[in-house]
Protein backbone atom coordinates (compact mmCIF):
# COMPACT_ATOMS: atom_id res chain seq x y z
CA UNK A 1 0.00 0.00 0.00
CA UNK A 2 3.40 2.46 -0.42
CA UNK A 3 3.76 4.50 -3.39
CA UNK A 4 6.90 2.70 -5.40
CA UNK A 5 10.40 4.57 -4.54
CA UNK A 6 12.44 4.75 -7.36
CA UNK A 7 14.82 2.24 -6.50
CA UNK A 8 11.97 0.10 -7.13
CA UNK A 9 11.41 1.62 -11.16
CA UNK A 10 15.55 1.23 -11.42
CA UNK A 11 15.33 -2.59 -10.34
CA UNK A 12 12.40 -3.04 -12.70
CA UNK A 13 13.83 -1.19 -15.47
CA UNK A 14 16.92 -2.87 -15.69
CA UNK A 15 14.84 -6.27 -15.88
CA UNK A 16 13.69 -4.60 -19.02
CA UNK A 17 10.13 -3.68 -17.85
CA UNK A 18 7.92 -1.79 -20.50
CA UNK A 19 6.41 1.43 -19.44
CA UNK A 20 2.87 0.10 -19.79
CA UNK A 21 3.71 -2.27 -16.78
CA UNK A 22 5.12 0.47 -14.94
CA UNK A 23 1.73 2.43 -15.87
CA UNK A 24 -0.65 -0.15 -14.62
CA UNK A 25 1.93 -1.12 -11.38
CA UNK A 26 1.74 2.92 -10.53
CA UNK A 27 -2.01 2.72 -10.62
CA UNK A 28 -2.47 -0.49 -8.67
CA UNK A 29 -0.24 1.00 -5.79
CA UNK A 30 -2.79 4.14 -6.01
CA UNK A 31 -5.60 1.16 -5.44
CA UNK A 32 -7.19 1.71 -9.25
CA UNK A 33 -10.26 -0.68 -9.29
CA UNK A 34 -11.28 0.35 -12.71
CA UNK A 35 -10.22 1.47 -16.29
CA UNK A 36 -12.55 3.06 -19.16
CA UNK A 37 -11.15 3.20 -22.58
CA UNK A 38 -10.85 2.52 -26.53
CA UNK A 39 -7.36 0.85 -27.20
CA UNK A 40 -5.18 1.69 -29.77
CA UNK A 41 -1.64 1.91 -30.34
CA UNK A 42 0.22 2.34 -27.51
CA UNK A 43 -2.55 2.66 -25.50
CA UNK A 44 -3.58 -1.09 -25.69
CA UNK A 45 -0.10 -2.16 -24.30
CA UNK A 46 -1.28 -0.26 -20.80
CA UNK A 47 -4.82 -1.55 -20.90
CA UNK A 48 -3.50 -5.10 -21.04
CA UNK A 49 -0.83 -4.31 -18.66
CA UNK A 50 -3.70 -3.25 -16.49
CA UNK A 51 -5.83 -6.18 -16.96
CA UNK A 52 -2.47 -8.33 -15.62
CA UNK A 53 -2.09 -6.47 -12.67
CA UNK A 54 -5.67 -7.23 -11.69
CA UNK A 55 -7.23 -3.56 -13.08
CA UNK A 56 -11.00 -3.88 -14.45
CA UNK A 57 -10.98 -2.79 -17.97
CA UNK A 58 -14.20 -1.43 -19.65
CA UNK A 59 -14.18 -1.12 -23.36
CA UNK A 60 -15.91 1.72 -24.36
CA UNK A 61 -16.92 2.96 -28.64
CA UNK A 62 -15.16 6.64 -27.89
CA UNK A 63 -12.85 8.63 -25.53
CA UNK A 64 -15.91 10.86 -24.32
CA UNK A 65 -18.20 8.07 -23.52
CA UNK A 66 -15.13 6.60 -21.54
CA UNK A 67 -14.48 10.16 -19.46
CA UNK A 68 -17.90 10.42 -18.83
CA UNK A 69 -17.83 6.73 -17.33
CA UNK A 70 -14.74 7.01 -15.02
CA UNK A 71 -16.02 10.69 -13.73
CA UNK A 72 -19.34 8.97 -12.76
CA UNK A 73 -17.21 6.15 -11.30
CA UNK A 74 -14.82 8.74 -9.60
CA UNK A 75 -17.94 10.80 -7.95
CA UNK A 76 -19.47 8.11 -6.58
CA UNK A 77 -16.22 6.69 -5.34
CA UNK A 78 -14.41 10.18 -4.19
CA UNK A 79 -11.88 8.78 -6.20
CA UNK A 80 -9.76 10.95 -8.59
CA UNK A 81 -10.15 10.79 -13.01
CA UNK A 82 -6.43 9.99 -14.67
CA UNK A 83 -6.97 10.20 -18.69
CA UNK A 84 -4.27 8.44 -19.85
CA UNK A 85 -3.72 9.40 -23.90
CA UNK A 86 -1.13 8.24 -26.27
CA UNK A 87 1.52 10.44 -28.10
CA UNK A 88 4.46 10.10 -30.09
CA UNK A 89 7.73 9.15 -28.72
CA UNK A 90 9.48 12.17 -27.52
CA UNK A 91 12.63 11.65 -30.09
CA UNK A 92 10.07 11.35 -33.13
CA UNK A 93 9.08 14.81 -32.30
CA UNK A 94 8.63 17.46 -35.09
CA UNK A 95 9.33 14.45 -37.45
CA UNK A 96 4.92 14.52 -38.22
CA UNK A 97 5.54 11.29 -36.42
CA UNK A 98 1.68 9.43 -35.49
CA UNK A 99 -0.30 11.28 -32.50
CA UNK A 100 2.25 14.30 -33.04
CA UNK A 101 0.50 17.05 -30.92
CA UNK A 102 1.22 19.14 -27.90
CA UNK A 103 -1.29 17.16 -25.76
CA UNK A 104 0.07 17.96 -22.38
CA UNK A 105 -0.52 21.78 -23.37
CA UNK A 106 -4.55 21.33 -24.90
CA UNK A 107 -5.27 19.46 -21.44
CA UNK A 108 -4.18 21.84 -19.36
CA UNK A 109 -7.11 24.34 -19.53
CA UNK A 110 -9.53 21.75 -18.83
CA UNK A 111 -7.46 19.21 -15.96
CA UNK A 112 -6.29 19.95 -12.74
CA UNK A 113 -3.00 18.61 -13.31
CA UNK A 114 -1.21 17.47 -17.18
CA UNK A 115 2.14 15.97 -16.88
CA UNK A 116 4.21 13.76 -19.67
CA UNK A 117 6.62 11.45 -17.92
CA UNK A 118 10.29 12.35 -18.85
CA UNK A 119 11.40 8.96 -18.47
CA UNK A 120 10.39 5.40 -17.36
CA UNK A 121 11.69 6.09 -13.67
CA UNK A 122 9.41 8.77 -13.23
CA UNK A 123 5.77 7.18 -14.34
CA UNK A 124 5.44 6.25 -10.41
CA UNK A 125 5.88 9.82 -9.30
CA UNK A 126 4.14 11.73 -11.56
CA UNK A 127 0.87 8.92 -10.82
CA UNK A 128 1.57 9.81 -7.07
CA UNK A 129 1.36 13.80 -8.20
CA UNK A 130 -1.96 12.87 -10.41
CA UNK A 131 -3.58 11.63 -6.73
CA UNK A 132 -1.91 14.12 -4.44
CA UNK A 133 -2.41 17.14 -6.70
CA UNK A 134 -6.64 16.01 -6.96
CA UNK A 135 -6.81 15.92 -3.33
CA UNK A 136 -5.84 18.76 -2.61
CA UNK A 137 -2.31 17.86 -1.38
CA UNK A 138 0.93 19.90 -2.60
CA UNK A 139 2.80 18.28 -5.67
CA UNK A 140 5.70 17.25 -3.41
CA UNK A 141 8.12 13.77 -4.65
CA UNK A 142 8.49 11.62 -1.47
CA UNK A 143 10.00 8.06 -1.40
CA UNK A 144 6.94 6.17 0.21
CA UNK A 145 3.86 7.30 1.93
CA UNK A 146 0.60 5.51 2.50
CA UNK A 147 -1.09 5.30 -0.56
CA UNK A 148 -3.97 7.99 -1.21
CA UNK A 149 -4.30 9.52 2.30
CA UNK A 150 -7.50 11.64 2.72
CA UNK A 151 -7.55 14.75 1.70
CA UNK A 152 -7.27 17.71 4.37
CA UNK A 153 -10.35 18.92 6.38
CA UNK A 154 -10.35 22.55 6.37
CA UNK A 155 -13.07 24.77 8.99
CA UNK A 156 -14.17 27.63 8.85
CA UNK A 157 -12.91 30.67 10.79
CA UNK A 158 -15.26 31.30 14.30
CA UNK A 159 -15.58 34.39 13.14
CA UNK A 160 -17.23 33.77 10.19
CA UNK A 161 -19.36 31.30 11.87
CA UNK A 162 -20.96 34.32 14.43
CA UNK A 163 -21.74 36.46 11.21
CA UNK A 164 -23.43 33.93 9.07
CA UNK A 165 -25.35 32.80 12.30
CA UNK A 166 -26.41 36.20 12.83
CA UNK A 167 -27.81 36.90 9.56
CA UNK A 168 -29.25 33.54 9.32
CA UNK A 169 -31.23 34.06 12.32
CA UNK A 170 -32.07 37.46 11.21
CA UNK A 171 -33.68 36.10 8.40
CA UNK A 172 -37.69 36.31 7.98
CA UNK A 173 -37.63 34.02 4.29
CA UNK A 174 -34.26 31.94 4.84
CA UNK A 175 -33.66 28.96 2.26
CA UNK A 176 -30.86 26.71 2.28
CA UNK A 177 -29.59 25.14 -1.20
CA UNK A 178 -27.86 22.06 -0.95
CA UNK A 179 -25.88 21.37 -4.19
CA UNK A 180 -23.35 18.60 -5.49
CA UNK A 181 -20.40 19.90 -3.34
CA UNK A 182 -22.29 18.60 -0.20
CA UNK A 183 -23.13 15.16 -1.69
CA UNK A 184 -19.78 15.18 -2.65
CA UNK A 185 -18.31 16.07 0.81
CA UNK A 186 -20.44 13.67 2.13
CA UNK A 187 -22.53 16.06 4.36
CA UNK A 188 -25.85 14.24 4.27
CA UNK A 189 -25.52 13.59 8.31
CA UNK A 190 -25.18 16.65 9.10
CA UNK A 191 -27.01 18.36 7.03
CA UNK A 192 -30.17 16.08 7.63
CA UNK A 193 -29.50 17.13 11.59
CA UNK A 194 -29.03 21.13 10.13
CA UNK A 195 -32.61 21.00 8.36
CA UNK A 196 -34.55 19.01 10.96
CA UNK A 197 -33.12 20.62 14.24
CA UNK A 198 -33.59 24.25 12.65
CA UNK A 199 -36.72 23.53 11.26
CA UNK A 200 -35.61 25.41 7.61
CA UNK A 201 -36.63 24.51 4.05
CA UNK A 202 -34.45 23.53 1.67
CA UNK A 203 -33.83 23.29 -2.23
CA UNK A 204 -31.37 21.17 -3.91
CA UNK A 205 -29.67 21.59 -7.29
CA UNK A 206 -29.78 18.70 -9.80
CA UNK A 207 -26.58 16.89 -8.33
CA UNK A 208 -27.67 17.70 -4.73
CA UNK A 209 -30.64 15.66 -5.14
CA UNK A 210 -30.78 12.69 -2.51
CA UNK A 211 -28.18 14.25 -0.24
CA UNK A 212 -31.42 14.94 1.89
CA UNK A 213 -34.03 12.71 0.29
CA UNK A 214 -36.69 14.73 -2.24
CA UNK A 215 -39.81 13.78 0.00
CA UNK A 216 -38.49 14.74 2.89
CA UNK A 217 -40.90 17.82 4.61
CA UNK A 218 -38.44 20.47 4.36
CA UNK A 219 -37.90 19.84 0.66
CA UNK A 220 -39.69 22.60 -1.26
CA UNK A 221 -38.24 21.78 -4.83
CA UNK A 222 -41.77 21.97 -5.47
CA UNK A 223 -42.08 25.70 -5.39
CA UNK A 224 -38.65 26.53 -6.39
CA UNK A 225 -39.23 29.46 -8.32
CA UNK A 226 -41.07 30.89 -5.98
CA UNK A 227 -38.21 30.06 -3.03
CA UNK A 228 -35.50 31.29 -5.20
CA UNK A 229 -37.38 35.09 -5.67
CA UNK A 230 -38.92 35.60 -2.27
CA UNK A 231 -36.37 34.03 -0.09
CA UNK A 232 -34.29 36.78 1.42
CA UNK A 233 -31.38 34.88 2.88
CA UNK A 234 -29.75 31.95 1.11
CA UNK A 235 -27.67 29.59 2.37
CA UNK A 236 -25.51 27.65 -0.61
CA UNK A 237 -24.11 24.93 0.85
CA UNK A 238 -21.73 23.65 -1.67
CA UNK A 239 -23.62 25.16 -4.38
CA UNK A 240 -22.29 27.54 -6.84
CA UNK A 241 -24.31 30.61 -8.29
CA UNK A 242 -24.33 30.11 -11.90
CA UNK A 243 -26.08 29.15 -14.54
CA UNK A 244 -28.08 26.32 -12.80
CA UNK A 245 -29.12 29.40 -10.21
CA UNK A 246 -29.46 31.93 -12.52
CA UNK A 247 -26.51 33.60 -10.86
CA UNK A 248 -28.37 34.42 -7.73
CA UNK A 249 -29.68 37.83 -10.00
CA UNK A 250 -32.64 39.54 -10.85
CA UNK A 251 -35.22 38.59 -12.02
CA UNK A 252 -34.53 34.96 -10.30
CA UNK A 253 -33.92 36.32 -7.30
CA UNK A 254 -35.06 39.37 -4.81
CA UNK A 255 -31.84 41.84 -5.84
CA UNK A 256 -31.69 42.39 -2.06
CA UNK A 257 -30.99 38.73 -0.96
CA UNK A 258 -28.37 38.33 1.36
CA UNK A 259 -25.92 35.37 0.75
CA UNK A 260 -24.24 32.78 2.86
CA UNK A 261 -21.78 31.14 1.17
CA UNK A 262 -20.12 27.97 2.29
CA UNK A 263 -17.12 26.63 -0.41
CA UNK A 264 -14.12 24.75 -0.57
CA UNK A 265 -12.70 26.78 -3.36
CA UNK A 266 -11.58 30.51 -2.33
CA UNK A 267 -12.16 31.52 -5.66
CA UNK A 268 -15.57 31.06 -5.86
CA UNK A 269 -16.31 33.15 -3.01
CA UNK A 270 -18.66 36.40 -4.32
CA UNK A 271 -18.80 35.11 -8.15
CA UNK A 272 -21.62 36.94 -9.29
CA UNK A 273 -23.14 38.21 -5.85
CA UNK A 274 -21.08 38.93 -2.83
CA UNK A 275 -21.87 37.24 0.04
CA UNK A 276 -23.00 38.44 3.39
CA UNK A 277 -20.82 35.51 4.99
CA UNK A 278 -18.27 33.41 3.77
CA UNK A 279 -17.46 30.18 4.78
CA UNK A 280 -14.22 28.67 3.07
CA UNK A 281 -13.55 24.94 3.94
CA UNK A 282 -15.47 21.75 4.17
CA UNK A 283 -18.71 21.73 3.90
CA UNK A 284 -19.28 18.49 6.13
CA UNK A 285 -17.09 20.13 8.65
CA UNK A 286 -18.80 23.38 8.72
CA UNK A 287 -22.42 22.33 8.92
CA UNK A 288 -20.88 20.65 12.35
CA UNK A 289 -19.31 24.03 13.07
CA UNK A 290 -22.64 25.69 12.32
CA UNK A 291 -24.47 22.82 14.48
CA UNK A 292 -21.93 23.43 17.31
CA UNK A 293 -23.07 26.92 17.98
CA UNK A 294 -27.37 26.67 17.01
CA UNK A 295 -26.83 23.57 20.10
CA UNK A 296 -25.76 26.71 22.57
CA UNK A 297 -29.15 28.54 22.29
CA UNK A 298 -31.08 25.97 21.04
CA UNK A 299 -32.67 28.37 17.94
CA UNK A 300 -34.92 27.23 15.44
CA UNK A 301 -37.12 29.11 12.84
CA UNK A 302 -40.39 29.23 13.81
CA UNK A 303 -42.88 26.58 11.97
CA UNK A 304 -45.90 28.64 11.84
CA UNK A 305 -44.28 31.67 9.44
CA UNK A 306 -45.91 33.25 6.38
CA UNK A 307 -42.88 31.88 4.71
CA UNK A 308 -43.58 28.44 5.05
CA UNK A 309 -47.50 29.01 4.62
CA UNK A 310 -46.44 30.60 1.19
CA UNK A 311 -44.05 27.45 0.17
CA UNK A 312 -46.09 24.79 0.81
CA UNK A 313 -49.14 26.55 -0.89
CA UNK A 314 -47.49 27.16 -4.16
CA UNK A 315 -46.25 23.40 -3.58
CA UNK A 316 -50.10 22.26 -3.16
CA UNK A 317 -51.33 23.81 -6.58
CA UNK A 318 -48.14 22.77 -8.60
CA UNK A 319 -48.52 19.36 -7.42
CA UNK A 320 -52.19 19.62 -8.05
CA UNK A 321 -51.77 20.89 -11.58
CA UNK A 322 -48.50 17.91 -12.30
CA UNK A 323 -50.99 15.19 -11.25
CA UNK A 324 -53.76 16.50 -13.26
CA UNK A 325 -51.55 16.22 -16.45
CA UNK A 326 -50.52 12.72 -14.92
CA UNK A 327 -53.55 10.89 -14.76
CA UNK A 328 -54.90 12.37 -18.53
CA UNK A 329 -55.17 8.96 -20.26
CA UNK A 330 -54.35 9.15 -23.65
CA UNK A 331 -52.46 7.44 -26.37
CA UNK A 332 -49.95 8.68 -27.29
CA UNK A 333 -49.14 9.57 -24.18
CA UNK A 334 -47.41 13.02 -22.77
CA UNK A 335 -44.15 13.93 -20.36
CA UNK A 336 -45.90 13.68 -16.80
CA UNK A 337 -47.85 10.38 -18.12
CA UNK A 338 -44.91 8.84 -18.77
CA UNK A 339 -42.69 10.22 -15.67
CA UNK A 340 -45.53 9.54 -13.00
CA UNK A 341 -45.63 5.01 -13.97
CA UNK A 342 -41.75 5.39 -13.87
CA UNK A 343 -41.95 7.13 -10.56
CA UNK A 344 -44.18 4.27 -9.17
CA UNK A 345 -42.25 1.79 -10.27
CA UNK A 346 -38.36 2.35 -9.71
CA UNK A 347 -36.70 1.35 -6.36
CA UNK A 348 -35.96 4.43 -3.79
CA UNK A 349 -32.19 3.11 -4.27
CA UNK A 350 -31.22 3.62 -8.43
CA UNK A 351 -28.78 5.62 -9.36
CA UNK A 352 -30.56 7.75 -12.13
CA UNK A 353 -29.19 9.23 -14.71
CA UNK A 354 -30.99 12.15 -17.21
CA UNK A 355 -30.42 14.35 -19.90
CA UNK A 356 -32.50 15.77 -22.86
CA UNK A 357 -34.60 19.39 -22.74
CA UNK A 358 -38.25 18.31 -21.34
CA UNK A 359 -37.26 15.07 -20.52
CA UNK A 360 -34.46 15.64 -18.03
CA UNK A 361 -36.53 19.07 -16.78
CA UNK A 362 -39.62 17.18 -16.33
CA UNK A 363 -37.73 14.21 -14.87
CA UNK A 364 -35.72 16.00 -12.28
CA UNK A 365 -39.05 17.33 -10.85
CA UNK A 366 -40.96 13.59 -10.80
CA UNK A 367 -38.65 10.96 -10.04
CA UNK A 368 -37.39 11.29 -6.56
CA UNK A 369 -34.08 10.67 -4.85
CA UNK A 370 -33.89 9.07 -1.97
CA UNK A 371 -30.13 8.55 -1.14
CA UNK A 372 -27.05 10.90 -1.55
CA UNK A 373 -25.06 10.56 -5.03
CA UNK A 374 -27.42 8.61 -6.78
CA UNK A 375 -28.24 11.69 -9.26
CA UNK A 376 -25.98 11.71 -12.11
CA UNK A 377 -26.24 14.47 -14.58
CA UNK A 378 -25.32 13.74 -18.13
CA UNK A 379 -22.47 16.69 -19.54
CA UNK A 380 -24.00 19.54 -21.44
CA UNK A 381 -24.74 18.93 -24.92
CA UNK A 382 -24.42 15.23 -24.78
CA UNK A 383 -27.33 14.08 -26.79
CA UNK A 384 -27.94 10.53 -25.14
CA UNK A 385 -29.93 8.97 -28.76
CA UNK A 386 -26.91 9.54 -30.64
CA UNK A 387 -25.24 7.57 -27.49
CA UNK A 388 -27.61 4.94 -28.26
CA UNK A 389 -25.24 2.49 -30.00
CA UNK A 390 -22.40 3.00 -27.45
CA UNK A 391 -24.15 2.41 -24.29
CA UNK A 392 -26.10 -0.59 -26.01
CA UNK A 393 -23.12 -2.53 -26.78
CA UNK A 394 -20.90 -1.34 -23.59
CA UNK A 395 -23.94 -2.54 -21.51
CA UNK A 396 -24.62 -5.69 -23.63
CA UNK A 397 -21.04 -6.98 -23.99
CA UNK A 398 -20.06 -6.77 -19.97
CA UNK A 399 -24.23 -7.55 -19.37
CA UNK A 400 -25.21 -4.33 -17.10
CA UNK A 401 -28.29 -4.69 -15.63
CA UNK A 402 -28.76 -1.10 -16.84
CA UNK A 403 -32.43 0.37 -18.02
CA UNK A 404 -32.18 3.28 -20.88
CA UNK A 405 -35.62 4.94 -21.13
CA UNK A 406 -35.79 6.55 -24.32
CA UNK A 407 -38.93 9.52 -24.05
CA UNK A 408 -39.32 9.46 -27.89
CA UNK A 409 -41.24 12.81 -29.27
CA UNK A 410 -39.86 12.66 -32.36
CA UNK A 411 -36.82 15.61 -32.11
CA UNK A 412 -35.31 17.89 -29.22
CA UNK A 413 -37.86 19.94 -27.46
CA UNK A 414 -40.72 18.95 -30.03
CA UNK A 415 -41.08 16.91 -33.54
CA UNK A 416 -43.62 15.49 -36.02
CA UNK A 417 -45.62 12.80 -36.08
CA UNK A 418 -45.03 10.73 -39.25
CA UNK A 419 -48.15 11.72 -41.39
CA UNK A 420 -46.31 15.10 -40.57
CA UNK A 421 -42.53 14.27 -42.09
CA UNK A 422 -43.75 12.43 -45.20
CA UNK A 423 -45.82 15.28 -46.32
CA UNK A 424 -43.10 18.12 -45.41
CA UNK A 425 -40.54 14.79 -47.62
CA UNK A 426 -43.01 15.93 -50.72
CA UNK A 427 -42.63 19.09 -50.06
CA UNK A 428 -39.06 19.39 -51.09
CA UNK A 429 -35.35 18.67 -49.85
CA UNK A 430 -35.65 17.59 -45.80
CA UNK A 431 -32.73 19.37 -45.32
CA UNK A 432 -34.47 22.65 -46.14
CA UNK A 433 -38.09 21.59 -45.19
CA UNK A 434 -37.92 19.82 -41.71
CA UNK A 435 -37.77 22.28 -38.58
CA UNK A 436 -34.29 22.25 -37.02
CA UNK A 437 -35.59 20.16 -33.94
CA UNK A 438 -37.24 17.60 -35.71
CA UNK A 439 -35.58 14.36 -36.18
CA UNK A 440 -37.05 10.74 -37.72
CA UNK A 441 -40.19 9.60 -36.08
CA UNK A 442 -40.72 6.65 -33.91
CA UNK A 443 -37.07 5.52 -34.90
CA UNK A 444 -36.42 2.43 -33.15
CA UNK A 445 -34.26 2.56 -30.65
CA UNK A 446 -35.23 -0.54 -29.19
CA UNK A 447 -34.06 -2.43 -31.84
CA UNK A 448 -30.48 -1.69 -31.68
CA UNK A 449 -30.36 -2.62 -27.87
CA UNK A 450 -31.94 -6.04 -29.93
CA UNK A 451 -29.39 -6.18 -31.66
CA UNK A 452 -26.59 -6.25 -29.32
CA UNK A 453 -28.33 -8.76 -27.30
CA UNK A 454 -29.79 -6.80 -24.73
CA UNK A 455 -33.79 -6.12 -24.41
CA UNK A 456 -35.50 -3.52 -26.65
CA UNK A 457 -39.51 -2.38 -26.27
CA UNK A 458 -41.24 -0.42 -27.73
CA UNK A 459 -43.68 1.53 -25.63
CA UNK A 460 -47.23 2.97 -26.57
CA UNK A 461 -49.61 2.95 -24.45
CA UNK A 462 -49.47 2.66 -19.98
CA UNK A 463 -49.90 -0.88 -20.16
CA UNK A 464 -47.03 -1.06 -21.83
CA UNK A 465 -44.90 1.00 -20.18
CA UNK A 466 -45.28 -0.75 -16.75
CA UNK A 467 -45.18 -3.92 -17.68
CA UNK A 468 -41.70 -3.51 -20.02
CA UNK A 469 -40.47 -1.79 -17.04
CA UNK A 470 -40.96 -4.09 -14.24
CA UNK A 471 -39.53 -6.55 -16.52
CA UNK A 472 -36.95 -4.67 -17.04
CA UNK A 473 -35.87 -4.35 -13.47
CA UNK A 474 -36.07 -7.99 -12.92
CA UNK A 475 -33.78 -8.73 -15.43
CA UNK A 476 -30.18 -8.29 -13.83
CA UNK A 477 -28.38 -10.27 -16.78
CA UNK A 478 -28.41 -7.66 -19.35
CA UNK A 479 -29.44 -4.28 -20.35
CA UNK A 480 -32.93 -3.13 -21.43
CA UNK A 481 -33.87 -0.31 -23.80
CA UNK A 482 -37.84 1.09 -23.45
CA UNK A 483 -38.50 3.42 -26.31
CA UNK A 484 -41.26 5.29 -25.17
CA UNK A 485 -42.98 6.96 -28.12
CA UNK A 486 -45.15 9.96 -27.00
CA UNK A 487 -46.94 12.64 -28.55
CA UNK A 488 -44.68 15.06 -30.50
CA UNK A 489 -46.50 18.26 -29.33
CA UNK A 490 -46.22 17.12 -25.48
CA UNK A 491 -44.57 19.97 -23.59
CA UNK A 492 -43.63 21.60 -20.14
CA UNK A 493 -46.40 22.83 -17.98
CA UNK A 494 -46.59 26.59 -18.09
CA UNK A 495 -43.24 28.03 -16.45
CA UNK A 496 -43.16 31.31 -14.51
CA UNK A 497 -39.80 32.42 -15.82
CA UNK A 498 -37.99 30.25 -19.23
CA UNK A 499 -34.94 27.94 -17.82
CA UNK A 500 -32.34 29.42 -18.68
CA UNK A 501 -31.90 33.36 -17.53
CA UNK A 502 -29.93 34.43 -20.63
CA UNK A 503 -27.73 38.28 -21.01
CA UNK A 504 -29.28 40.82 -23.21
CA UNK A 505 -26.30 40.38 -25.78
Amino acid sequence: NAVLPIEYHEQRIMEDVTGAQLIAEALKAQKVEYMFGIVGVPVIEVAMAAQASGIKYVGMHNEQAACYAASAVGYLTGRPVIVIGGSSDQKQETTGAFQEFPQVEACRLYSKFSARPSSLDMISSVVEKVYMFDQFFPIYFVREVPCCPPPPVSMADHMAITEALAVLKGAKRPLLIIGKGAAHGRAEGALRELVEGCGLPFLPTPMGKGVLPDDHPNCVAAARSRALLQSDVVVLLGARLNWILHFGLPPRFDPHVKVIQVDLCAEEMGNNVQPAAALLGDVNAIVKQLLEYVHKDGWKYPADTEWWTTLKEKMAANATMTKALALQSTTPMNYYQVFHHISQLLPHDCVIVSEGANTMDIGRTMLNNYLPRHRQGMPPHTQVKGQIHQVSCTFSLYKLPVVIIVVNNNGIYSGVDSETWEMMGKMGDLTTVAPPVTLLPEARYDEVMNAFGGRGFLVRTEEELRSALQLSLSDWERPSLLNVLIDPSSDRKQQEFPWLTRSNL
